[in-house]
């Protein structure tokens, strides 16, 4: 059996909580849907209530339920005051008794393909214990930390923001020995006013770096001056990727299904090779690449690894769906957008083979009064890349208004009036691409066009 990753003595030094001795637990999961036996689930409050799932864990087979109010049930308790409190000081053992080299991740766009590049990469080169799907906040980064296993040789850690003040705390937290920063895009525009402001949101990741940490950043871009004044501000090392940088892309070739090229680094170069298309996904790798070479990992085991980066659903996931006469192509992307991360999903599309390319978009959220008026902006690109365009929400109107009218399709009030009319649309050898921010609900549109599969069984 393996050693258990917190028992009882290891909990109550983390937490100053109060458990029963001869607890061991496995793993650590806040939704009780997710309990594996073992596992510590955290009875955290959120629009729910965790307390009231305890029952559910144990049944699912919970070895321990942290709590801050008491549960009726056997399994045992780890009681304290506040179960968020606690989930961040477990977090913080299982950070401060690791050995291993940790990278955290954060920028407006392409942060969890950046943090799943390094995963992959990574994996050849050692044990990775790399943070799940998107949990980069003031509970994901500690719930990841706290699933630490002391085995592991690399830490892969995404810290995200939805206002200013909330990067510096989590990087404290997962005090990485590499920091690296992705682009800067108008995401949260609305709520932080400006891209220099979320620009130095995402800079406070160099707040947390290790002494001789460093900081991988962009050479070029929006805000790249800010970026690396705060960085030298910092004291800490900075690596730059990009068409200027220390870290470059080389000889790029690419096709609607993959890529390969070269990653320049500090006078050598290493091959490449993407099961993914677009170039923004070869300037991630870039960047992964430098941040693994600062970590002190092998490049070339490092690029062996990338070869299997697989896009995770919402951010890129290809899914081909059978439907009469031939499939579709889906092109995932409904997990998040801003106008960087559109134009890039945007050009993907454009490449691929098929009878039509259809863009299927949702509003991107919190750009604040400019707005409508960058959605509109976003009309050239669609009909450049698009044969036609679906739009849902009210921002995307004034990006409806503005196509030609050859390549309007359908627009509607939200994802759930816009799905039936997307799918009932489609027919064999289209490529369509669905995307928009989280809070626009793309998914629903993605579900449609996957049940189309079922309907032509049915058929």
């Amino acid at each position: 059996m393996s050693a258990a990753l917190w028992d009882s003595a290891a909990l109550r030094a983390a937490t100053g909580g109060d458990v029963p001795d001869g607890v061991a637990v496995s793993g650590v999961s806040i939704d009780s849907r997710s309990v594996g036996p073992g596992d510590l689930f955290v009875a955290l409050r959120d629009v729910r209530d965790g307390h009231d799932f305890v029952p559910d864990a144990m049944a699912r087979g919970a070895a321990c339920a942290m709590v801050d109010r008491e549960v009726p049930g056997a399994v045992p308790l780890l009681r304290l005051g506040d179960t968020l409190a606690g989930l961040t000081a477990l977090g913080a053992a299982g950070r401060a008794r690791s050995p291993a080299r940790f990278v955290a991740v954060t920028g407006s766009v392409g942060k969890t393909s950046t943090k799943e590049m390094l995963a992959a990469g990574l994996s050849a080169c050692g044990a990775v214990h790399a943070a799940v799907a998107s949990y980069n906040n003031h509970w994901g980064v500690p719930l990841t930390l706290a699933r630490m296993p002391v085995s592991a040789g690399f830490g892969v850690i995404e810290v995200g923001m939805n206002n200013r003040g909330e990067i510096a705390p989590l990087s404290r937290l997962a005090r990485p020995h590499v920091a690296v920063i992705t682009t800067i895009a108008p995401a949260h525009l609305g709520r932080l006013g400006s891209m220099e402001a979320i620009a130095e949101e995402k800079a406070d990741i160099v707040l947390g770096l290790e002494p001789g940490g460093v900081a991988v950043i962009p050479a070029e871009g929006p805000c790249a001056a800010l970026l690396h004044r705060r960085a030298e501000e910092a004291g800490v090392r900075a690596v730059l990727f990009g068409e200027s940088g220390t870290a470059r892309l080389l000889d790029w070739r690419g096709d609607a299904e993959s890529q390969s090229f070269r990653v320049g680094l500090d006078g050598e170069s290493f091959a490449v090779s993407l099961p993914v298309p677009g170039r923004h996904m070869a300037m991630n790798a870039v960047a992964s690449m430098a941040a693994a070479r600062a970590l002190g990992a092998d490049p070339r085991s490092f690029a062996e690894g990338l070869a299997r980066f697989a896009p995770l659903a919402g951010r890129g996931a290809r899914v081909v769906v059978p439907v009469a006469g031939g499939a579709v192509l889906l092109l995932d992307e409904s997990y998040n957008a801003n106008t960087t991360s559109m134009r890039a999903a945007l050009a993907v599309l454009a490449a691929q083979e098929g009878t039509r390319r259809v863009a299927v978009m949702g509003d991107m959220l919190e750009l604040g009064n400019e707005g409508a008026a960058m959605h509109a902006a976003l009309a050239a690109d669609a009909a450049a890349c698009a044969d036609v365009v679906f739009t849902c929400g009210p921002q995307m109107a004034a990006l409806h208004d503005a196509l030609p009218a050859e390549k309007r399709g359908a627009h509607a009030a939200d994802s759930a009036a816009l799905a039936p009319l997307v799918a009932d649309a489609l027919r064999a050898r289209d490529s369509v691409l669905v995307k928009g921010s989280l809070g626009s609900r793309m998914a629903v549109v993605v579900r449609a066009i996957k049940a189309l599969e079922q309907q032509g069984a049915a058929a």
